[in-house]
């Protein structure tokens, strides 16, 4: 049997729809899976060896391009017996319709009937995770999903990751703590830097190295972070941000010791790589899409105005944040390292 999965478009949620993966892979055992998805998510489904192929998708998020969408559908007729779409977009599930698969799975959207033939009303109590909400659809609908539930882990290979630490002239002769203090999503989800920079004071004076993760857009909050380091800690931390592709970060990311980290796509591939981590939330809450990994510490303050789910704090004062010292993070750090 061939799956043909329409993958999600940002880094976390990918991690997570490896759930369903393993799933249906348990359900179907001589399936195989391919998974339509832009480019940059290749480096985590070729860490997946449930997957089969990663089959590029060329467009950006939010573009209709109907005509490239039904290109695509027709190049695809005749290779599958089932489509699972994970968006819940309407233009999400246009190329399973164009390539006419007989069962065309997905949660009910924006106006999808005709398109998906087998379309599920969500009971957001019964599946109020979003890796139920994937794992779902592996099943008939309304199924009980059975526990413990699987988690996502990717494969790392030690060459590749030899090679990235060559590339940058790093080397893992102390122990690692690795930052991640981006986050597309806004900056409601972003801790501040000298906060992040306190914690890597830290552990840089009792002889760890720090390096610094995210994309472009991270390099400044890098940056800023060194800024707020004295001298000697300053030629300690490393400024990755912007510097690696996605597969040199994952490969690099799997070194360190422990991480700390915003609820971030990193967040999540660092969850699947089961590194302890503290994972800081200031205006999403860990009850959606909480990282799934053996060691985790939520920090978290839970104020009266989060979790607000806004990309921008609509007060103004980023106060779920701000009050979020960095010593509840350096003890949450603490405990995690003397339980490893």
């Amino acid at each position: 049997m061939n799956l043909l999965i329409i993958g999600p478009s940002w880094v976390g949620d990918m991690v997570m729809a490896q759930t369903l993966f393993i799933c249906l892979r348990k359900e179907y055992p001589d399936c195989a899976i391919d998974v339509l998805a832009p480019d940059w998510s290749r480096p985590i489904l070729e860490r997946m060896p449930e997957v089969r192929a990663a089959l590029s998708f060329p467009l950006g998020h939010g573009k209709l391009a109907l005509t490239t969408r039904r290109k695509i559908g027709h190049a695809l007729r005749g290779k599958y017996q089932q489509a699972i779409v994970l968006p819940n977009s309407f233009k999400s599930a246009l190329v399973s319709f164009f390539a006419k698969i007989p069962q065309r799975t997905g949660w009910k959207g924006e106006m999808r009937y005709g398109l998906l033939n087998d379309l599920r009303k969500l009971d957001k109590t019964r599946y109020p995770l979003m890796i139920e909400r994937f794992m779902a659809l592996a099943y008939p609908n309304n199924s009980i999903l059975a526990k413990p539930y699987p988690r996502p882990y990717l494969q790392i290979e030690k060459e590749s990751q030899q090679q990235a630490l060559i590339a940058f002239n790093l080397n893992i002769d102390r122990p690692i703590l690795a930052l991640c203090p981006g986050a597309e999503f806004g900056k409601a989800k972003k801790w501040p830097a000298e906060y992040y920079a306190q914690v890597a004071e830290r552990k840089i004076a009792e002889g760890w190295q720090v390096w610094v993760f995210g994309s472009k857009n991270d390099n400044a909050v890098g940056e800023d972070i060194r800024c707020h380091l004295t001298l000697k800690a300053q030629n300690v931390l490393v400024n990755l941000a912007g510097q690696t592709s996605l597969a040199q970060a994952i490969d690099l990311l799997a070194y360190s010791q422990a991480v700390v980290t915003n609820d971030s796509g990193l967040m999540h591939v660092a969850a699947a790589l089961n590194i302890p981590l503290v994972a800081v939330y200031g205006s999403t809450s860990p009850q959606f899409t909480p990282p799934l990994a053996d060691k985790v510490a939520i920090v978290r303050l839970g104020l009266a105005c989060s979790p607000c789910f806004e990309r921008v704090c609509k007060y103004g004062h980023y106060n779920c944040l701000k009050e979020l010292k960095a010593e509840r993070v350096e003890a949450a750090l603490a405990q995690l390292i003397d339980l490893k």
